[in-house]
């Protein structure tokens, strides 16, 4: 993975639009492959489609009985799928705004949800400690499978094309090979909020309850880099890489947003982004643009100063 010489300028460290589209905390929000709209959900139970260049909030999607805590979109950005406090799974369609289907199995909340690349499986994790997978195509009830290695909550999902990346409140990360049938573990000792796999394949972002980001060695599972300097100590916190895998992104307990150099895993800068706690930070997947959203009832949209 290659660093990066951009300046600070480049980052992008200025607000240019303030959101008031949830009542309450803002949990998590995903931009779809393109860029070109964003999904976000909180404790309100809404998930909202909105265009962040334009303030336009195209579509509300209503439907669960609790706070909505994560969303994964397909790779055609036509489907969607969330999942919160009322142990429910739901796939959407976008255009429409009709629920497809909804997935029930889990008996405690639902933290994390993930696609396959192809959108066929669906993954859920949840406090229950199980990861269920879910045909999309099937009119079945019943997952195709249950995984049920993690000892305590489920937190994260990072799906790829036949792996299941999860990290867990009982202090591992686990790499499920569902083709192969083949598990990977690596122990974090701190609870894993957070998990993302690098582009390029090689490497797993994590973040944990001790005020740490690590990044791991995919194939041997050895610690890259280590970033601190946020406050994490209590809440799910989804930290990310950019979109050319250069910068290392987080929000923190204090409000502020904090972005490393990935190799030289130095803080290039800290700001302050909100009133409460930064819940989510979302990259563009092609420009050095940022959603980030927060307790405070805000989702912010950022980009270079230089811009």
């Amino acid at each position: 993975m290659a660093s990066s010489n951009s300046p600070i300028e480049n980052l992008p460290i200025e607000c240019r639009r303030t959101f008031n589209l949830h009542q309450g905390p803002v949990h998590i929000a995903r931009y779809n492959t393109t860029g070109d709209y964003v999904l976000s959900g909180g404790q309100d139970r809404t998930i909202r489609l909105w265009n962040p260049e334009t303030g336009l909030n195209i579509k509300t999607y209503s439907g669960h009985g609790k706070e909505v805590l994560d969303l994964s979109v397909t790779q055609d950005h036509s489907r969607f799928a969330s999942c919160g406090g009322d142990r429910q799974v739901y796939y959407w369609d976008v255009s429409t705004g009709n629920t497809i289907r909804r997935f029930e199995g889990h008996n405690q909340r639902v933290n994390a949800v993930g696609f396959n690349w192809e959108g066929t499986v669906l993954a859920s994790g949840s406090y229950d400690t199980t990861i269920r997978l879910w045909d999309c195509r099937s009119n079945s009830r019943a997952p195709i499978q249950i995984l049920e290695e993690p000892k305590d909550s489920v937190t994260s999902l990072h799906v790829t094309q036949y792996e299941i990346v999860s990290g867990s409140a009982d202090g591992y990360i686990r790499t499920h090979d569902i083709r192969m049938g083949v598990l990977i573990t690596d122990l974090i000792s701190h609870p894993v909020t957070s998990v993302c796999v690098s582009g390029d394949n090689n490497c797993i972002l994590a973040s944990s309850l001790d005020n740490t980001i690590r990044l791991m060695d995919r194939e041997n599972g050895g610690l890259l880099n280590e970033f601190k300097g946020h406050k994490n100590v209590s809440y799910k916190i989804h930290s990310r890489l950019s979109n050319n895998d250069a910068y290392v992104i987080s929000g923190s307990e204090d409000g502020k947003i904090y972005i490393w150099d990935l190799l030289e895993g130095n803080l290039l800068i800290s700001f302050q982004a909100h009133s409460n706690v930064v819940t989510c930070v979302s990259f563009h997947p092609r420009y050095n643009y940022m959603i980030s959203t927060s307790v405070d009832g805000t989702v912010k949209f950022w980009k270079p100063a230089s811009t």
